[in-house]
């Protein structure tokens, strides 16, 4: 089912229904449209199944489809744009433009988000460049009397959002300070006299914290100080060597000692030996006995 819809502001729309849709400025129509470019019956789109037909009810030149002027009636189809008075329409497929709209606000970086009762929760995508005010050539179009006709200007500059007050006679405001021109930061409150809105968008990179890649070490650093390791290693080894063969040291001399003692004492036994054969051997020779 296809609804017919303000190019400016959505929540002015009807579905496309049998028998009839009419468009005017009038309480009884389908699809009101306060506007004094409008006539109180300006339009009507006859409904059969798929297909659609305008018709103009204003007289000549009061009604156009694709910027041509449309004489008594034509036919429309999906994604036509329509003209009636100073107002632009479009004949739009819900289904699709929903669509098309999440994928155009995932690269939105900023919007406003309403704070006011009346639209409390409404986001609204802001683009490089939106002018706020209550004139439908605006980009963010407001029906409030206390705003000026063009009101402010915002602008994206390098990722960056500022607003720019165009001379409003109510004022411009940033969390409650009147401002002519300054940046606007994510969580600021920007109202346009009594309208506010809560600012949505990407944080400042001072509020992000960075996280630092650790630190590897090259392959040769790596390699030379796994060798300094091994090399201290064996230090402590040979070190634990000497320790160990300096404890050993004199229980080996003691038992070095002690053996040169031990023959030291045979040799002294063999001479007494020795000497006292040779004594006797001499005493017997004397005695006749050898």
């Amino acid at each position: 089912m296809l609804k017919l819809c303000d190019v400016k502001d959505a929540t002015q729309s009807v579905w496309l229904v049998a028998p009839k849709v009419t468009i005017g400025r009038g309480n009884q129509c389908d699809l009101t449209l306060a506007d004094a470019s409008i006539a109180k019956l300006h339009a009507e789109i006859l409904v059969d199944g798929e297909e659609l037909e305008l018709r103009s009810l204003a007289g000549d030149g009061q009604v156009a489809v694709n910027g041509k002027v449309v004489e008594g009636s034509c036919k429309l189809r999906r994604n036509d744009r329509v003209q009636v008075g100073d107002r632009n329409l479009a004949v739009v497929d819900p289904k699709i433009t929903r669509l098309k709209a999440a994928g155009a606000s995932a690269n939105v970086a900023w919007a406003l988000r309403a704070n006011h009762p009346a639209i409390v929760g409404r986001v609204f995508p802001v683009r490089e460049t939106s002018v706020v005010g209550r004139s439908d050539d605006c980009d963010l179009t407001f029906a409030m009397s206390h705003l000026s006709r063009r009101h402010a200007r915002l602008e994206v500059r390098e990722g960056l959002l500022f607003v720019v007050d165009l001379g409003s006679a109510n004022g411009t405001f940033l969390n409650n300070q009147r401002v002519t021109e300054c940046r606007v930061r994510r969580g600021d409150e920007l109202r346009f006299d009594s309208l506010s809105f809560s600012v949505v968008g990407p944080a400042d990179d001072i509020d992000k914290t960075t996280v630092r890649q650790a630190v590897t070490m090259p392959d040769a650093a790596r390699q030379s100080t796994a060798l300094d390791q091994a090399m201290q290693r064996d230090r402590v080894r040979d070190s634990g060597k000497a320790a160990s063969t300096a404890e050993a040291a004199p229980s080996q001399s003691y038992i070095g000692d002690s053996a040169a003692a031990g023959s030291s004492g045979w040799i002294w036994v063999g001479l007494l030996v020795a000497g006292a054969a040779v004594a006797g051997y001499f005493w017997a020779q004397g005695q006749g006995l050898v």
